[in-house]
């Protein structure tokens, strides 16, 4: 890589706050706060507020919307479209 142009790349903590669940990894993100690891070291911490903990298509909540009935459900009381 091209020095002096790139972000400084290390490691950062991101904590998802609905779900209190942290994991450390590498980023270029940046933030004043601090936690301290399991490992004992201290590094900064970014908090999200959804993460693959929390978010319903990764977790199995989320709910497929029926499409065809609101259609449906809606030409039934409304009546279709052109009709008058």
């Amino acid at each position: 890589m091209k020095p002096g142009i790139h972000p400084a790349y290390g490691p950062v903590v991101f904590r998802d706050r609905a779900a209190n669940y942290a994991f450390l990894t590498r980023s270029t993100m940046t933030s004043d706060k601090t936690i301290e690891w399991e490992d004992g070291n201290t590094y900064p911490v970014v908090d999200v507020e959804v993460s693959h903990v929390s978010h319903p298509f990764y977790t199995g909540t989320a709910r497929v919307l029926d499409t065809a009935g609101r259609v449906e459900r809606f030409e039934r009381r409304y009546g279709r479209r052109g009709a008058n």
